[in-house]
């Protein structure tokens, strides 16, 4: 006989609103305490949550907050991301201005995105959300979402911070990484990568961590690295050198040369108070100094003081670490030749909502 959770799981496709509401609700908790009660029956739990995200609003939210939850189980990440019909249901109602329930997901996208077959996403066209985007093209839509979303200004349920997660997760494919350093025909030819910039200096450090892992994993594309610098570009640099500093006082000989977005700060600047973020910028530029070039651009805008400074400011294992590193590369002579870089790291863990 079926054990009373058993029971509760089958409730998921009842034909009784309420019995479905009540079944979804009490499940959540089980989706980090018990997850592998939802691969019953060939996932047939799976199946039917998927199913839920069509339901009424309170339902879909319990029944994305358990998907979340249990994506990260590779069977279950593996039904969700390679279902085309599911993946549009879930961009049908990301991309509404009215849906309750898309930061959810988002989160649940986010997730998704582990599976590599995601980058399909890149050349997907679907139909066109006008009051969203001018791009048939799903990535740009996602990317418009993010942009626009920002503090509820696309829909009112939504800020779409968790985006960002999915968006470096795609930078870590060479296509994904061509796509953010590509003018966009779709999008009155903007760079989608100048779009995310703007956000590591954001309240939300979700989507500041996102915007950071997303520019870092662009970087590892070295070929990019001069339109990444160049001001007349995509312009990066000011963007990473910012959440490094703070209001600290540099002399004349530090200044001269450095950016002018990074002179002569308020008093009440402040840098970045997530260490991993400021890890994660530190390994962009160390990224950015692969060739003599690079290296050379980083000097002449004084990155060393403003290096040097996070490193007396933050007393953090990892960000000194950082420092350390590119304060090496910076300094050495040149006779050392090329840097190899190194192997792509997954910087965004799976998303799990307790």
């Amino acid at each position: 006989m079926p054990t009373e959770l058993e029971e509760l799981v089958e409730f998921l496709h009842h034909g009784n609103t309420q019995v479905r509401q009540i079944a979804a609700e009490n499940l959540v908790g089980y989706s980090t305490a018990q997850p592998d009660i939802f691969k019953a029956g060939q996932l047939t739990p799976v199946k039917d949550l998927k199913l839920l995200i069509k339901d009424y609003p309170p339902i879909a939210k319990n029944a994305l907050t358990i998907l979340v939850n249990i994506s990260g189980d590779l069977e279950v990440l593996k039904t969700l991301a390679e279902d085309d019909a599911f993946l549009e249901s879930l961009l049908l109602r990301i991309t509404s201005d009215k849906e309750p329930n898309a930061n959810e997901m988002g989160m649940l996208l986010a997730n998704m995105a582990k599976w590599d077959s995601i980058k399909r996403l890149l050349k997907l066209k679907r139909d066109l959300p006008k009051s969203l985007s001018t791009s048939s093209n799903a990535m740009d839509q996602l990317m418009d979402c993010f942009v626009k979303g920002a503090e509820g200004r696309y829909n009112k349920n939504a800020n779409y911070d968790y985006i960002s997660y999915f968006l470096a997760d795609m930078a870590k494919h060479a296509e994904g990484r061509q796509y953010f350093v590509t003018p966009r025909k779709g999008d009155n030819d903007i760079v989608p990568l100048t779009k995310l910039i703007v956000f590591t200096e954001h309240t939300s450090e979700i989507r500041r961590r996102g915007a950071a892992s997303t520019i870092k994993n662009v970087a590892f594309d070295i070929a990019s690295h001069p339109k990444l610098m160049s001001s007349a570009d995509i312009n990066i640099l000011p963007y990473l050198l910012l959440p490094l500093m703070g209001s600290e006082d540099y002399s004349d000989e530090d200044t001269e040369g450095m950016l002018e977005e990074c002179q002569l700060l308020p008093p009440d600047k402040q840098r970045d108070a997530d260490a991993q973020i400021l890890a994660t910028h530190l390994e962009t530029l160390l990224l950015l100094t692969t060739n003599g070039e690079g290296r050379d651009v980083l000097r002449g805008i004084k990155t060393y003081p403003i290096v040097r400074e996070l490193h007396l400011q933050v007393n953090d294992e990892g960000v000194k670490e950082g420092c350390d590193r590119l304060v090496q590369v910076l300094m050495r002579d040149e006779e050392g030749g090329e840097k190899k870089v190194e192997e792509i790291d997954e910087d965004e863990q799976i998303i799990e909502v307790l």
